[in-house]
């Protein structure tokens, strides 16, 4: 048996301990991980130092550690999101906000950006709508994991997995059909088609700008739904449909929508994806940010 089925068969087990035991665990977890992960610490204190220079360096490292804990927890919690009855992931499962916008047929994009808590609200919106419930992947290489990865996100609602190597093609079609997308472009995906824009202290930051695009060939409003962790599980907060979004300078939006995810952070900055290089594209010519990281 290989570890992967057997660290899953494990997830059956944790599934079945009261929460706050298990997030205790994933508490002590991510604080070990916190010495131990040196490579993954030093990202996300960079991360932290790049986009507020203006915090001292004390703050800053107590948002990375709670960062671990946090990453360590949602993971954890992802035994009884994905193994454990619908009734107990609706107890601690909330939707709240703009809940309105899920009604009716309107093509509709989800910007989702990658709080730990994400895979929680990828659950919260087909537990609360019949709509098609479309998301984009990338295969996992491991095929036990790839599985588990699949099965969980897909196990409530109508919900359609697209993998990203098939095109936008598909994507489009689905949200022109009246369908719900489930779109995450807030990491860095490389240069090809990104555009360089502000994100926090750092000026020039790739960014995919397939929101706007998606939006915009899709004929699609778009929501923003922000994922919580909290004591009692998770909150995912749908905002209202943005004002004047898409327009005609897809730049400008992608701008736009890191403001929009700016603002999120701030109300909770310890949860959110820290540990990945989120500037790590550079234009021609500038040096990483991350020499010797």
């Amino acid at each position: 048996m290989s570890a992967s089925r057997i660290a899953i068969g494990g997830m059956h087990v944790l599934a079945k301990l009261p929460l706050p035991l298990l997030r205790g665990l994933g508490k002590w977890i991510g604080r070990a991980l916190f010495v131990v992960a040196g490579q993954r610490r030093r990202i996300a204190l960079r991360n932290l130092e790049l986009c507020f220079p203006e915090v001292p360096a004390a703050q800053r490292k107590a948002w990375a550690k709670e960062s671990f804990e946090v990453f360590c927890q949602t993971f954890l919690d992802r035994s009884w999101l994905w193994f454990g009855s619908e009734a107990l992931v609706r107890s601690r499962v909330k939707l709240i906000g703009a809940t309105h916008e899920l009604e009716g047929d309107t093509p509709t994009i989800v910007f989702a950006p990658h709080f730990y808590s994400m895979d929680a609200g990828g659950l919260a919106l087909p537990l609360n709508t019949e709509r098609e419930f479309t998301s984009i992947f990338a295969t996992n290489p491991d095929p036990d994991l790839d599985a588990w990865f699949m099965n969980g996100r897909q196990r409530f609602g109508n919900v359609k997995m697209l993998n990203r190597a098939d095109g936008v093609k598909p994507i489009i079609s689905c949200v022109r059909k009246g369908g719900l997308l489930y779109l995450l472009p807030d990491m860095d995906y490389g240069k090809n088609d990104s555009v360089f824009v502000p994100f926090f202290a750092v000026e020039n930051t790739a960014t995919i700008p397939s929101l706007s695009r998606f939006a915009r060939l899709g004929k699609a409003k778009v929501v923003a739904l922000y994922n919580r962790m909290t004591p009692e599980g998770y909150v995912a907060e749908l905002t209202p449909a943005w004002e004047n979004f898409p327009t005609d300078d897809h730049v400008a939006d992608t701008a736009r929508m890191n403001r929009e995810l700016q603002a999120a952070i701030m109300t909770m900055v310890p949860q959110y994806y820290w540990v990945h290089k989120r500037f790590k594209t550079r234009p021609d010519g500038e040096p990483s940010l991350y020499s010797g990281k």
